[in-house]
Formats: C-alpha cells, structure tokens, sequence
C-alpha cells in the first residue's frame, strides 16, 4: 500500500459536478443552506444533503446549525486556494464553462475569492504592493515589508491586530481569470472588508462578484496611485 496523503479521495469528493458547484458557491466566503446550495448545484434538496455530508465527512466543508437551519462554509483558506488552483488549471486547458454575458465579465474583472479580493482589481492591487515594496518574498513566504506597514496603517488597515492571529498575514493565490497572483491571508480579507465599509464596493448576493460604483473605482485608484 502507497503511503501519504489519499489525494485521490480528495480529488473525487470536488470531481463530481454538483458538488463542484457546491464548493464554488462557497468560495463567496458566506455559509449557505441546503436549500439555497441544492438551487446552485442544480439538483434535488435531497441529492444536495447527500453531497453535503460527503464533503462534511470528507473535510472540505464545515456544519453549523442555528435555529432550524443547518449551515455549510469551506473548512478554511486552504481548501478556498486549492479551487482557485483548480479553476486556474481548467481555465488554462480551455476548460470553460459555455455562459458568456456581463455576468462574466463583472466576474473577471472583481470578484470575491473566498474572502478576498480577485479578479482584475484585486490582481492589479497586488502588483502595485509589490512594485511600490510593501510585499516582498523572503523564504518561500510573503511578508509585509515596514513601508507596507506604515501604508496599510494609513490607509486604515489594523495590522497590530492581524499580525497577532493565528492566520497567516500575506498569501499569494493564483488568480484562474488573469493568470497571476492577487493577495490573500488576513491582510486580503481586511482590504476587501474595508473597501466595503468605506462604501467603494458591494458584492452581488447572487454571485460571487464585486461591483465598484464609479466613485468607487476611482477612490481605489488613486489609492494604488499613492505607492
């Protein structure tokens, strides 16, 4: 017997279609029911239950009930970064799904990636971290510099706070529409939350889009423009 992580079981848990749906309307960061999973996936409450619990058994989702509903979220980042892998993979081998429309390209240019910002705004972001220094690699990992610091304080960000939780600070995550990275780790999930607060941009409750008003999008502008 091969020793070492069952990928395989893993593999087939996210391979089957409806539930490949299921994780990606998670991947918006919000816990959803049974019902409002089974209408994303396309198939039946019951069949919805049934993949649910195998994704539950398997690791990739967690439960919680309250009141008389049972909610279901992706059990953590890691699980959101391996879909957007995935995604990155289908997108590059040409495996795309047929629907085109304004849906899609709201989709690509802003989107929520588990709890963070992706898509052509939160790509165009971290490249101008990067460029302005406040990001750099060092040992295989990516660190907020103290330029990024001072940036990120200004700009109303608590990072006293964040970088005393147990989640890691920066992450990169390949970005399956535009090909390279945008930012995650605690750090992305602040930003994007404080977009929001500051009235900049909204998500779409039906979709995992983020729609900047036009104020908005000039507002997140200038603040790239300041590095």
């Amino acid at each position: 017997m091969k020793e070492g992580p069952d990928i395989a079981r893993a593999a087939a848990l996210i391979g089957d279609p409806a539930r490949a749906n299921i994780l990606t309307a998670l991947m918006a960061g919000k816990a959803l029911t049974a019902s409002e999973l089974a209408s994303e996936a396309g198939v039946t409450l019951q069949t919805a239950s049934s993949h649910l619990s195998k994704l539950a058994a398997g690791g990739l989702l967690t439960e919680r009930k309250q009141g008389r509903h049972k909610y279901f979220a992706l059990a953590s980042e890691d699980v959101a970064k391996v879909l957007e892998g995935l995604m990155n993979l289908a997108a590059g081998s040409g495996h795309l799904r047929t629907r085109t429309g304004p849906r899609d390209i709201a989709m690509k240019k802003a989107r929520v990636c588990y709890n963070h910002l992706a898509g052509e705004m939160g790509t165009r972001l971290y490249g101008r971290f990067s460029d302005s220094g406040y990001l750099v690699h060092r040992d295989g990992e990516l660190h907020l510099t103290a330029k990024g610091r001072e940036a990120m304080h200004d700009f109303g960000i608590d990072i006293e706070t964040l970088s005393r939780a147990r989640a890691p600070l920066c992450r990169d995550c390949l970005d399956w529409s535009e090909r390279t990275s945008h930012l995650a780790g605690s750090l992305g999930r602040a930003i994007l939350t404080h977009i929001e607060d500051l009235g900049w941009a909204r998500r779409d409750s039906s979709t995992r889009a983020v729609l900047f008003s036009k104020d908005g999008e000039r507002a997140f502008n200038r603040f790239l423009a300041r590095g």
